[in-house]
């Protein structure tokens, strides 16, 4: 495959002011102070570095890589430092199978908890436990509701859950939230916000009870967030609340389909009901945690429902403010991989920066002779994602000589 066949922009990210980056490698670099809504990604490489390649020069990303990928089932000689479960989008229901909204898709409602099962005994068995799973949001399906089965549907899955020999860190989605309210969810066992690390020397990375997100280390100098993808969201919150009102005025603004969860014309698709967003205090403390990692030299996975990065996704399931996330996340050295459900067909891209963007499968639309979950095996110098069933396996190396500073 030719050089230019593997071209591709780097995207000129939406910025929070003011921040402050540069990109070093073998003495050359630049510095541009970015300041305002939009920046330049003006970024100056003098060097390739190591396989795949890549050569930055004013904002045009130029991958050199081999032809043929390396199997992910080509695994490291030595054993990893540690391992965590992903699973997403179970979407437990006691009802018979079913269809997606556009009738394309078939749904499993009762066999994602055999799913589940079936993903638990597998991680109960191997010869290295992973240190925990991430739930990555909808856990039982909306129709519950309806059905008035909400906290029955509910306790099934977590009953399920405490067969696992390892910690599992729950995200919420929008089926939480067509279930439940925030107020529930926040005195729910699907909180497990009482596991989050506490930095005491810096205070502003504690997350505000505003929103549901946190932060965690599993292994010396690699730290886990959780995002909360529907801060900003007309799901799940007091019509009266005076976020429920900013945000409706923000998905209107963009959507003026009477039909709110209808992408149908627009310009800016992921502007529905079903999506959601990431306030300004949330990105800041985001910010503020990254800030530390980067200086702790620590390695940073971001778990989320919502997807951020477009080419990891399709149009319509990312985060309304998905430039300002990925603002944030290019502006600091540390994060290597970010991992979401919420697409149901998954996805993956590289993203200019390095970062690994991993869309997990959903359970609800696996039959039932496949499986989707995986464990990701991490080492000092690449994750290698093994997968089940529809979740493919990937190795993931983390981008080298690269440095930021806010």
């Amino acid at each position: 495959m030719s050089l230019g066949d593997r071209a591709s922009f780097c995207p000129a990210p939406r910025l929070p002011a003011p921040f402050r980056f540069s990109r070093k490698s073998s003495g050359t670099a630049l510095s541009a102070s970015l300041d305002g809504v939009t920046a330049a990604f003006l970024v100056v490489r003098a060097a390739l570095v190591s396989q795949p390649a890549r050569r930055f020069i004013l904002g045009i990303c130029l991958e050199v890589m081999d032809d043929e990928p390396k199997p992910a089932t080509q695994l490291h000689n030595s054993e990893p430092l540690f391992s965590f479960g992903v699973i997403a989008d179970i979407q437990y229901a006691d009802l018979e199978d079913g269809y997606n909204f556009q009738r394309s898709r078939r749904r499993y409602y009762r066999h994602s908890l055999l799913h589940l099962q079936g993903a638990i005994e597998e991680w109960n068995r191997e010869s290295t436990s992973p240190c925990c799973v991430l739930q990555l949001g909808d856990l039982v399906d909306g129709y519950n509701a309806q059905h008035n089965t909400s906290e029955t549907s509910l306790g099934h899955v977590l009953s399920t859950f405490q067969m696992l020999q390892a910690p599992v860190h729950h995200v919420w989605g929008n089926h939480e939230f067509y279930n439940f309210s925030r107020d529930y969810l926040g005195n729910s066992k699907l909180n497990t916000k009482f596991l989050q690390d506490q930095i005491a020397h810096h205070p502003e990375t504690t997350p505000s009870d505003n929103y549901y997100a946190y932060h965690f280390v599993p292994f010396p100098k690699f730290r886990f967030i959780l995002l909360d993808g529907y801060d900003l969201s007309v799901l799940g919150v007091e019509q009266s609340s005076l976020k429920y009102q900013q945000s409706l005025k923000m998905l209107k603004e963009h959507n003026p389909n009477t039909e709110l969860n209808s992408p149908k014309g627009l310009s800016k698709p992921h502007f529905v009901k079903f999506n959601g967003g990431f306030s300004q205090e949330q990105l800041n403390w985001l910010n503020e945690v990254l800030t530390f990692s980067d200086k702790n030299q620590e390695k940073v996975v971001i778990a989320s429902h919502i997807p951020v990065y477009p080419e990891a996704s399709d149009t319509v399931c990312l985060a309304w403010n998905y430039e300002d996330a990925l603002a944030v996340i290019w502006s600091h050295k540390c994060v290597v991989c970010f991992i979401s459900g919420h697409t149901h067909d998954g996805g993956y891209s590289e993203d200019p920066c390095g970062v690994h963007h991993v869309n997990i499968e959903g359970v609800i639309e696996t039959a039932p002779d496949s499986q989707a979950f995986g464990t990701v095996y991490v080492y000092p110098e690449k994750m290698i994602l093994k997968g089940r069933g529809r979740v493919p396996s990937r190795i993931m190396n983390y981008m080298k000589d690269i440095a930021f500073h806010p």
